[in-house]
C-alpha cells in the first residue's frame, strides 16, 4: 500500500512540475525582423541592446509577445517617436499609451552615450524593415 501511494505521488508531482513548466513556454516574438548588414556603431549598439532592453523588447526589437512590444514597428517610427523619445524612455521611464504591456521602467544603467547606439541600431532595423 505505501508502495502504491509513494509512485501516485511521485506520479502527481511530475504531472505538476510538467503542467507548471507548460505555463512558462519561451514567448513568441511579435514580428519577423530582416536584421542588415550592421555598422561598427551599430554592432555596439545591438550589443547594448540585447545586454539591457532584449528580455522585454525581444531579440533585433521584434517584441515578446505578452511581455513587451516590438520597436521594429511603425508606431516607433522617426516621425512619431523621435530619437529624443529612446532618452526620455531610459532616463525616466514611459507610462504604457499605445500598447497593454504595462509601464515601462527608468533604466538608470543605460547612459546618453548608450542611448545613442541602442537608437542606431534599432533605426537601422527599422530602415531595413521600411519603416522610414
Amino acid at each position: 500500500m505505501k508502495l502504491k501511494l509513494g509512485i501516485l505521488g511521485l506520479a502527481i508531482l511530475v504531472g505538476a512540475g510538467f503542467w507548471a513548466m507548460s505555463g512558462q513556454q519561451a514567448q513568441s516574438v511579435m514580428v519577423d525582423v530582416t536584421v542588415p548588414e550592421l555598422s561598427a556603431p551599430e554592432q555596439k549598439g545591438a550589443a547594448l541592446f540585447a545586454q539591457n532592453c532584449a528580455t522585454c523588447h525581444g531579440e533585433n526589437a521584434a517584441g515578446k509577445d505578452g511581455v513587451g512590444p516590438p520597436l521594429v514597428h511603425i508606431i516607433y517610427e522617426p516621425s512619431h517617436h523621435g530619437d529624443g523619445s529612446f532618452y526620455v524612455a531610459a532616463r525616466m521611464g514611459v507610462r504604457a499609451h499605445h500598447w497593454s504591456f504595462g509601464n515601462m521602467p527608468a533604466q538608470p544603467q543605460i547612459t546618453d552615450e548608450d542611448v545613442a547606439k541602442i537608437v542606431a541600431y534599432i533605426r537601422a532595423l527599422q530602415r531595413a524593415n521600411g519603416i522610414f
